[in-house]
């Protein structure tokens, strides 16, 4: 078999991610879809995190157009996030998986609290950690808290999932002839203002030289076959 290229990665996936047919809530299929392609990566020798969202069961941009706080909103994001992290272990768990499940903000009795030694500990008795409460800060999204957790954890890319094949001149659904980009620099993702990640985090990894790989995590395989060295979505470095 193949060496993996990387050697410890960290996997962003939106809450949307989560997300079938169903506006809102927990499709358990689509969880163990995710927490399948997880579990092959794991069985490789990877070591893996994994930031999730919470966009399936709390969008805080809703939120505030509705007059809720802006506070108070990313607060309520961030235990949306929380549910969707123990959704996942217990999905992991079935599947014959070791994961821990950290967050940001304090809640001894459903989950540890988030130290960057305890993620290392955890990492090297071969666990999958699951990261949850972003930053445990308002106004910093999940992609930042991902960007952050990924260079505390030492991993050598952070990967995020999305539902299409990659970055867009648009967006493909809407726009079916948007141009994707192979590979992209961070520069040119801030000068054409895509929106791939917010600019704090795109920031973050230009600074210490990061690299992001955004990729469609639905497609069966393709976080292994990343992992593995293929060539797939766009790679901003």
């Amino acid at each position: 078999m193949t060496d993996p290229k990387y050697k410890c990665v960290l996997l962003k996936v939106s809450g949307e991610a989560f997300l079938s047919e169903e506006k809102y809530g927990l499709d358990f299929k689509t969880f163990r879809k995710v927490a399948t392609q997880i579990r092959e990566v794991q069985k490789l020798g990877v070591e893996i995190g994994v930031m999730v969202g919470g966009g399936n069961i709390f969008r805080g941009k809703v939120a505030e157009s509705s007059g809720i706080d802006r506070v108070c909103a990313d607060y309520m994001g961030m235990l949306a996030t929380v549910i969707n992290a123990l959704a996942l272990q217990e999905v992991l768990e079935k599947l014959g998986a070791s994961s821990s499940v950290l967050t940001a903000i304090g809640m001894e009795n459903v989950a540890e609290q988030y130290s960057s030694r305890k993620a290392i500990n955890h990492l090297k008795k071969g666990e999958i950690l699951i990261f949850a409460g972003g930053t445990g800060n308002p106004y910093f999204t999940t992609d930042t808290a991902a960007c952050l957790r990924a260079l505390e954890i030492g991993a050598d890319v952070v990967m995020k999932g999305t539902k299409v094949d990659g970055v867009f001149s648009a967006d493909p659904k809407t726009v079916p002839q948007a141009k994707k980009f192979d590979s992209l620099s961070y520069l040119e993702v801030l000068d054409k203002k895509l929106a791939v990640m917010d600019t704090t985090a795109i920031t973050l990894c230009m600074n210490n030289k990061l690299p992001i790989i955004v990729f469609n995590l639905q497609k069966e395989g393709n976080l292994k076959r990343i992992i593995l060295g293929e060539t797939l979505g766009t790679i901003i470095k």
